[in-house]
């Protein structure tokens, strides 16, 4: 198969679909690797590096959209990528559909073959392909959260995990999936005073019992988390209904009555947000202000730390991304039940039902666009 890595163009993605340790497995498979020129060169993985791992470097990603029968990304396709798409060519990537009827709709509209890292179920239950950058995004949301603390970020001015004498700031976790675990490891480790909120009385016992009494967990209700939010300094979202929009679990009420100059950071905002008042903001322009709370939701925060982020990506995908090369997407789909959960739009229909019900689409399921 001819697979192209197009250079990420969305603002302040340097992360990139293929390290060149992957081109080097797929071109081993006997498979041909398009890499748009400077695809990673802004985490140091350079033209030569994938012209030493097999890989053929063209100048533009026009060239790899008409050329490739598999595009290898990171990020959803923007506007102008989502044109060059071609029906039957396989799109794999994170693709966060449900919050975005426009994306959605042009991906229909290519009759493209789109499969989404972040709905690729695994056999052990979870979510591996997304796991890795929610892991990576849980514990940045503690780090911009603090830094937005500072008074000349627009917070409250205050230390994270206080000095002798001065108590340490209060972070609220809302979930306790991968997100959350890594965002209140990291905020425990800064000497804040933590308390995860979640439905799962299994997952809060399970951190209690690594983190005793140095974390509060609550079962979440409306009450408990409106307490919660109320005293909180710091507020992570870190909500997900797999494939599906996020719920607003933080009404715009809730946020009114916030602290003035508490922070929070919607780590769910690649689905929409969980905060009623979240809107998505970009590395460049990352906060804004509602009520006086100061709001952290950029949708790829991942790609802060593009290059630690790129190889645990690539841990994660080059597997599937390997089978639908070694036999084509029908096939692959057909055998993997995993992967087949990936497949969001197929030939004009839309085949994953949180995204259909979420955007008016009708349903179709993936099992009968696969013969």
């Amino acid at each position: 198969m001819l697979v192209g890595v197009p250079k990420e163009i969305k603002n302040n993605e340097f992360r990139v679909g293929l390290t060149p340790a992957s081109v080097h497995e797929l071109v081993a498979h006997g498979h041909q690797v398009l890499v748009q020129a400077g695809a990673g060169a802004g985490i140091g993985l350079l033209d030569e590096h994938y012209l030493a791992a097999g890989a053929d470097l063209v100048a533009t990603a026009a060239d790899i959209f008409e050329r490739a029968e598999m595009i290898v990304k990171v990020k959803e396709p923007q506007a102008a990528e989502c044109a060059m798409l071609r029906p039957g060519q396989i799109l794999y990537t994170y693709l966060h559909l449900a919050p975005d009827p426009e994306q959605t709709a042009a991906l229909v509209a290519s009759g493209a073959v789109c499969i989404a890292y972040e709905t690729i179920t695994g056999p052990g239950g979870g979510l591996p392909l997304l796991a890795p950058m929610s892991e990576v995004a849980g514990r940045m949301a503690i780090q911009a959260g603090a830094a937005h603390l500072e008074k000349s970020r627009g917070g409250m001015g205050l230390l994270l995990g206080g000095v002798p004498g001065v108590a340490a700031g209060h972070v609220v976790v809302i979930g306790a999936g991968v997100v959350g675990t890594n965002a209140l490891q990291m905020a425990v480790g800064s000497g804040a005073r933590v308390t995860v909120l979640d439905k799962n009385v299994d997952r809060l016992r399970q951190l209690d019992l690594v983190y005793g009494n140095r974390i509060a967990t609550l079962y979440s209700t409306t009450h408990a988390l409106e307490e919660a939010v109320l005293a909180a300094d710091l507020v992570i979202g870190g909500v997900l209904v797999p494939g599906a929009a996020a719920p607003k679990l933080v009404t715009r009420a809730m946020v009114a009555r916030m602290q003035k100059g508490a922070v929070v950071v919607d780590v769910a905002i690649d689905q929409g947000g969980c905060f009623a008042t979240s809107r998505s903001t970009t590395h460049a322009d990352p906060t804004f202000v509602v009520d006086g709370v100061v709001h952290y939701c950029v949708a790829n925060m991942p790609g802060a730390v593009a290059r630690t982020s790129t190889f645990a990506l690539n841990n994660a995908t080059i597997g599937h991304a390997l089978a639908l090369a070694n036999k084509g997407w029908r096939r692959a789909l057909r055998d993997d039940v995993h992967l087949c959960h990936g497949l969001n739009v197929c030939q004009g229909k839309v085949t994953y039902q949180a995204v259909a019900a979420a955007l008016g689409h009708d349903y179709v399921a993936a099992e009968t666009l696969l013969a």
